[in-house]
């Protein structure tokens, strides 16, 4: 069964097919299609912009799709960056130019409180752009003083999951897998899969 990954983030399809790994299906990413959409996350939550993403794609290519919203959550700034962590001071995609906004800001925050968490929301939609499924997965943890690790990608070297002493960045895939937001939307999705298929 060929399953779509509804993004053209290399980082998270290469995580993805990682945690999805399973011979009953074959799963491809917006890479493997000249021409997929550009579709606009308008919704204000995670979950809204997962449904938006999975309905889009699921109909435009009609295959069975699943889409992904994920950010990172700042207690000192309120809960930003959040839905708007990919745009979070513009549309810049260098992931050191919006970690380096993420730390000026908590310092100048009245509460320098570094608690944080990832949360990544999945929506499955069939080829008729019906949600059939949908799983959240949350990493509580804090935000570093300074960037750490080259590994993974966004904000995973400022990333200090509880139960840590290092970053996302620091961590191996496999420690990585065992306790990342999007391991724990995935694993739901994937009993959800197996019974499906």
């Amino acid at each position: 069964m060929k399953i779509l990954i509804a993004t053209k983030n290399e980082g998270k399809i290469a995580e993805l097919r990682s945690l999805l790994s399973d011979e009953r299906f074959e799963f491809v990413g917006l890479d493997a299609f000249e021409n997929a959409p550009h579709v606009e996350e308008t919704g204000n939550t995670f979950a809204a912009n997962a449904r938006l993403k999975a309905a889009a794609y699921s109909t435009h290519f009609g295959l069975h799709t699943l889409a992904d919203d994920s950010g990172l959550e700042v207690d000192a700034l309120n809960g930003r960056p959040g839905v708007f962590s990919a745009r979070y001071g513009g549309v810049n995609p260098n992931y050191g130019a919006k970690i380096r906004l993420l730390l000026d800001e908590i310092n100048a925050a009245e509460k320098r409180n570094r608690t944080a968490r990832f949360i990544s929301h999945i929506a499955f939609a069939a080829p008729d752009g019906k949600v059939l499924f949908e799983a959240e997965g949350v990493c509580e943890g804090s935000i570093a003083f300074a960037p750490k690790g080259t590994n993974g990608f966004g904000y995973d070297p400022v990333f200090i999951p509880d139960g840590f002493d290092k970053t996302f960045g620091e961590l191996s895939d496999e420690a990585k897998q065992n306790v990342s937001h999007r391991a724990r939307a995935i694993a739901k999705i994937m009993r959800y899969l197996r019974d499906f298929a």
